[in-house]
C-alpha cells in the first residue's frame, strides 16, 4: 500500500486519496474507518439479538420439562445450543480481532476480516434460528406440521436476509438513489469488504 500524497490543504486528501467506487474524497484509512463504524452498528443489532437467544437457550436444561424430552428433541437441543455458541462466537470475533489488532496500522484488513466473520455469523444464525423454532415447535404440536412451519420461517428467513439484498444488486446495486456509499464487497478484495 502506498502513501497517499498530502492535498493541496495538506490534509492528505488530494485526488488520489478519491475512492472512485464510493465517489468520496476519503483516504483508505479514512474509508476503513467508516466501515468499521457501520459494521459496528450491524453487530450491535445483530449481537444483542444472539444473546438473548443463547440465554434462553441455556435456561431450558434447567427446567423441570427438560427430563420429558425425548432423545431426539434432546438431539435437537444440544445442536442448537452448539449452534448457538458458533453463532455467539462468529458474531462477537470482530471485535476480539480489532481490539488485538489495535494500533498495527491494519484497520483496513481488520474491515475486511472482520466483515467475513460477521457473514459467517449471520449464516448461523439462520442455523440456529431454525434449529431453535424446529425444537420448540416439536414440544409444543409434537406433529409434522411443525416441519412444514420451519421450512416457512426458513425462506422467510432466507428472503429477508439474503434474497432481498441480492435482489438490489442484480437491480444495479444502488436501487437507483444516486448513494454510492460503498464498494461491492465480494469478500476478497481487501478493505473494500
Amino acid at each position: 500500500m502506498g502513501q497517499i500524497p498530502a492535498g493541496r490543504d495538506g490534509s492528505g486528501r488530494g485526488e488520489t486519496g478519491v475512492n472512485p467506487g464510493s465517489g468520496r474524497n476519503e483516504t483508505e484509512e479514512e474509508r476503513a474507518d467508516r466501515q468499521w463504524g457501520d459494521l459496528l452498528q450491524e453487530l450491535r443489532v445483530a449481537q444483542t439479538g444472539v444473546q438473548i437467544l443463547f440465554g434462553f437457550l441455556l435456561a431450558v436444561v434447567f427446567q423441570p420439562r427438560f427430563a420429558d424430552l425425548s432423545m431426539a428433541d434432546r438431539n435437537i437441543y444440544v445442536v442448537t445450543v452448539m449452534l448457538g455458541s458458533a453463532t455467539a462466537a462468529a458474531l462477537i470475533g470482530p471485535v476480539s480481532y480489532h481490539r488485538l489488532l489495535t494500533g498495527r496500522r491494519m484497520k483496513p484488513q481488520t474491515v475486511t476480516w472482520a466483515s467475513r466473520l460477521t457473514k459467517l455469523g449471520l449464516g448461523l444464525l439462520f442455523c440456529t434460528m431454525c434449529s431453535t423454532l424446529l425444537l420448540i415447535l416439536r414440544v409444543a404440536l409434537h406433529n409434522v406440521a411443525a416441519l412444514w412451519l420451519v421450512g416457512g420461517m426458513a425462506l422467510w428467513f432466507l428472503v429477508c436476509w439474503f434474497v432481498f439484498p441480492l435482489w438490489a444488486i442484480a437491480r444495479g446495486g444502488n436501487g437507483g438513489t444516486g448513494d454510492k456509499d460503498e464498494a461491492p464487497d465480494t469478500g476478497d478484495q481487501g478493505p473494500d469488504s
